[in-house]
C-alpha cells in the first residue's frame, strides 16, 4: 500500500464557502482522490483552516504556520509515498505583505524541506507534488469592487500570477498540477471550493499520479 499525505488550508479541510462549516468527508477531494486510487492507496487528509505556507499568523495564531507544523507532520505519517502540497492561498492576506513570487518561493521552501524529510520509503524522499491554488474571486454578494476592501483587491490581482509563478519557481523540483486548469473558486465567497470543484480536483490529481507518479 502505498501512503499520500495531503497537506493544505481549508479547501483541504473542506470549508464550506456559504460559512456552514466543513462538508462531509466523502465531498472533500482528499476523499475523492482516495476512492479514485482505491485500496492500494491510504490518503491522509491533513488540511487546517488559516494555513500559510511559511508565515506565523499575528492575528489567527501561529499555529497556522505550515513550516513549522510540516516537518512533525511528516514523521507522524511515514513512510510516505507522495506529499501533495495545496497551499498559498492564506498569503495573499495583506498582514503578510507578500508578492506571487515570494509565495511562491515560500512552497518552494516546503518542498526542500520534504526532500530532505527522510521521510519517505527507506528513509528516501517522498514524491512530491505542488497543486496550484485557483485565483480568488469577487463574490457574488459584493455589489462592487469598492464594497471591498482595498487589500482584497490587490490579493485577487496577485492570485492571478500564480499559475506563473509557481511555474516558475518550481518547474523541475517536483510534480505541478494547475488547478485553474480544472476549477474555480466558489461564487459565494470567492476563496473556497464548492463541491464540484472538490470532485474534479480529486479526479484530476488521482489521474496525473495514476500517469506520471505511480505508473503500472
Amino acid at each position: 500500500m502505498k501512503t499520500i499525505l495531503c497537506y493544505g488550508d481549508s479547501n483541504t479541510w473542506g470549508h464550506n464557502p456559504d460559512g456552514t462549516g466543513r462538508y462531509p468527508k466523502h465531498i472533500r477531494w482528499p476523499s475523492v482522490l482516495q476512492n479514485e486510487l482505491g485500496q492500494e492507496f491510504e490518503v491522509v487528509p491533513e488540511g487546517l483552516n488559516g494555513r500559510t505556507t511559511v508565515w506565523d499568523d499575528p492575528v489567527r495564531g501561529e499555529h497556522r504556520n505550515g513550516k513549522a507544523y510540516l516537518l512533525p507532520c511528516l514523521h507522524t505519517h511515514k513512510p510516505l509515498d507522495l506529499v501533495i502540497l495545496f497551499l498559498g492561498s492564506n498569503d495573499l492576506k495583506s498582514r503578510f505583505s507578500v508578492t506571487s513570487n515570494e509565495i511562491a518561493q515560500s512552497v518552494e521552501m516546503l518542498v526542500n524541506i520534504i526532500k530532505k524529510s527522510e521521510t519517505g520509503p527507506n528513509l528516501g524522499s517522498p514524491e512530491v507534488m505542488v497543486i496550484i491554488p485557483p485565483p480568488i474571486l469577487i463574490p457574488e454578494n459584493a455589489p462592487t469592487i469598492s464594497y471591498l476592501a482595498p487589500e482584497l483587491e490587490k490579493a485577487i490581482e496577485k492570485s492571478k500570477h500564480f499559475s506563473e509563478q509557481y511555474t516558475m519557481v518550481l518547474s523541475g523540483q517536483c510534480h505541478l498540477l494547475d488547478s485553474s486548469k480544472y476549477i474555480s473558486t466558489s461564487k459565494i465567497d470567492g476563496m473556497h471550493l464548492d463541491p464540484e470543484s472538490h470532485a474534479v480536483l480529486g479526479k484530476e490529481v488521482a489521474a496525473y499520479i495514476k500517469k506520471h507518479i505511480f505508473t503500472e
